[in-house]
């Protein structure tokens, strides 16, 4: 059964705010994925591209990880 995507194709909510969170914090991509290795979570830097371009659809463990290494909250990311 296909996942449902937004009526523009996007498959997350996140890709802006997440782009926008990683940039105040001077991180790059691969230095994103670093940090999330880091703490214990398996998403390399072609993870955080396709999050990020919409390409990807990202599960409740990876919001979390993400949440918590880009130190913001669930609202936040979601809702910018």
């Amino acid at each position: 059964m296909p996942k449902p995507c937004k009526n523009t194709g996007e498959k997350n909510l996140i890709s802006a705010n997440l782009i926008k969170f990683r940039k105040e914090r001077n991180y790059s991509q691969r230095l994103l994925a670093y940090q999330l290795q880091l703490n214990g979570y398996d998403m390399d830097k072609n993870v955080i591209t396709r999050i990020e371009t919409n390409k990807r659809y990202v599960t409740d463990i990876e919001l979390r990880a993400l949440c918590q290494v880009l130190d913001v909250t669930y609202e936040e990311l979601m809702d910018g």
